[in-house]
């Protein structure tokens, strides 16, 4: 008996440049200023879970991992640091350098956090409640996990390349008579 998938619904898998730099609120006060964040409005999820790194020693790394479902959004509470992203294919840092600037990262993206400046705070918003099962630790199972779907961004749907929507394509898979001995 065969393996069988049917009605499977894919879509591209995301890459460095679906992470976004976004311009948060900011209000002015000669007291000290304010930035508000809301759910949906500054950022494209629901917050599930904050926590924040501080007291990082010169010359550490934070990060270093992949999620399957959870997006984050880092912020420089304080200080600054940078942020290299890694889809598997390509590259990307990002500098974080203000508190009311913030980097989206959606799952999938391999994120580093390096070059914190003294007094530095990293500031991260999370849709999902912390899940071990959630997270790719190790670089090479990163990149497994990623090459499960490289095929679908070559997919040529209609003649037109790949579609930024998603898609239906129904699998089927069988062992040969071979396999099955």
């Amino acid at each position: 008996m065969g393996t069988h998938i049917k009605n499977q619904y894919i879509s591209p898998p995301n890459t460095v440049y679906d992470c976004s730099i976004v311009k948060l609120p900011k209000i002015e006060n000669r007291s000290g200023n304010i930035t508000p964040i809301h759910s949906w409005v500054n950022i494209p999820f629901q917050i599930k879970r904050i926590f924040y790194s501080y007291d990082i020693p010169g010359g550490e790394s934070r990060g270093a991992h992949a999620h399957k479902k959870c997006h984050q959004f880092l912020i420089a509470a304080s200080g600054s640091f940078e942020v290299v992203l890694d889809d598997g294919i390509s590259k990307r840092t990002v500098l974080l350098n203000r508190p009311f600037y913030g980097l989206h990262i959606p799952p999938g993206i391999w994120a580093s956090e390096q070059g914190f400046s003294s007094g530095s705070v990293c500031l991260v918003l999370a849709s999902h409640v912390y899940e071990e099962d959630d997270y790719l630790r190790d670089y090479q199972g990163f990149l497994n996990y990623k090459s499960q779907g490289i095929f679908e961004m070559f997919i040529n749907v209609n003649g037109g390349g790949v579609s930024p929507k998603i898609f239906y394509l129904p699998f089927l898979f069988t062992k040969s008579k071979e396999e099955v001995a």
